[in-house]
Parts: structure tokens; sequence; C-alpha cells
């Protein structure tokens, strides 16, 4: 069994974004060479996400919505992680509620997705640089 190993690094513009990054990690999936296994790719930090889903921006809209109502940004001294002096526990919340991997069946060198599946980076405390890991093991 081989494995490959590369990080993608993100620095958002806003404090909360999703950004289709199948196309990377297809790239990762090519330089890998690997044909049959299994590829994780694992948001390295506690306020980002990577998920699976559709690349529909209702969608997008529709789940920046959902998450706000469930994790309200402010205010901010209903959390008590913010009396840490960070204003983020939000996105902490969150990105637990969105998960921090995904993991996708390679076969015949291709990511083995369902109809309309795209992989995400999910970001909710924007504005510094975070890595992701994907990590492709396989034959």
């Amino acid at each position: 069994m081989r494995s490959f190993t590369e990080h993608l690094w993100f620095e958002t513009k806003r404090g909360r974004e999703f950004i289709n990054i199948t196309p990377l990690v297809e790239e990762c999936l090519r330089k890998s060479g690997i044909r049959e296994g299994l590829c994780l790719v694992n948001a390295m930090h506690i306020t980002a996400s990577v998920f699976i889903n559709d690349d529909e921006p209702g969608l997008h809209a529709d789940l920046d919505g959902w998450l706000e109502s469930l994790a309200p940004r402010g205010p901010v001294s209903r959390w008590r992680h913010n009396d840490t002096g960070e204003e983020n526990a939000d996105a902490h919340l969150k990105r637990t509620i969105m998960g921090r991997e995904a993991v996708i069946a390679v076969t015949r060198g291709r990511l083995d997705f369902g109809p309309w599946e795209r992989i995400f980076y999910g970001e909710f405390d924007g504005g510094r640089k975070k890595r992701v890991l994907v990590k492709i093991v396989g034959e």
C-alpha cells in the first residue's frame, strides 16, 4: 500500500465562506498515482470544516442561514468560550455541526462520488491562514 500527503492552504476574506475544493483534491489524487483506495480530506483547524454536498448557491445560503440560527455569532457575550477574549465560539460550534473531514473512495483513479457530490472547505472564522490535509492511501 502507498500513501500520499498534501496540504492545501486557505485564507478567506470573509468570516464565513464555503469553497468547492474538489478540483484541488482531484489534482492531489492525480499526483498520487493511486488508482484504488481512500482519500481523507481533513480541516486542520477547529473553526473550519470539510464536508460533502451539492455545489448549489441556494443550498449554500440555506446552510449558512441554518448554521447561524443554530449558533449565532452574536451577541458574543452569549458564549462562555468568548470569555477567554476570543469572539469565535460560534465558529467552533458551526465546525462541530459540519464536521472536520470527508473520506471518499478512490475507484479506477477517480474520486467515487454520488450524483452532485462535491467536497467543500467551510470557513467559520476567516481572516487567517488555515490548512487542510489531503491523505490518500491505496494501490
